[in-house]
C-alpha cells in the first residue's frame, strides 16, 4: 500500500504544524519531521505515529481531529488512531530540506527587515 500511505503523509503534510504558522513559516507535520510513521492494517485501519515539538503541546486534539478527517475522506478507514509521544526528542534536524528552506528564507527576510 505504499500509494495509499504516500496520499496519507499528503494529506498529514496539509494540516499545518501551529507553531510554524504562528512564526511564519508555515510547514506541514509530515515536513516538519512529526510524523513517525504511517501503519496501515490489513482491515484499513490507519495508525499515525506522530512526534510533538514539546511536552506542552496543546494541539494534539487538532492534530487528532484532522488527520482522522483527512485520511477516513481518502481511504474510508473506519478507525483512524493517533499515537502521540511526550515531545522530548523532535529538534529542527527532523525537517525535511524543503522545510529548513523555507525557514531559512523566512529568518533571512526577517534579518534583512530588522537590519534595514
Amino acid at each position: 500500500m505504499p500509494d495509499l500511505r504516500s496520499r496519507i503523509l499528503a494529506e498529514l503534510d496539509a494540516i499545518k504544524d501551529p507553531c510554524s504558522m504562528a512564526a511564519g513559516t508555515p510547514l506541514g507535520l509530515d515536513e516538519m519531521g512529526l510524523v513517525r510513521d504511517v501503519i496501515i492494517a490489513a482491515n484499513g485501519d490507519v495508525t499515525i505515529d506522530l512526534r510533538l515539538t514539546s511536552p506542552f503541546c496543546h494541539m494534539i486534539g487538532f492534530f487528532q481531529q484532522e488527520a482522522t478527517r483527512r485520511v477516513q475522506a481518502i481511504c474510508g478507514a473506519e478507525r483512524v488512531t493517533l499515537k502521540a509521544d511526550n515531545g522530548l526528542d523532535w529538534s529542527p534536524t527532523l525537517m525535511s530540506v524543503a522545510a529548513k528552506a523555507k525557514r531559512a528564507v523566512h529568518l533571512a527576510a526577517q534579518n534583512a527587515s530588522i537590519i534595514s
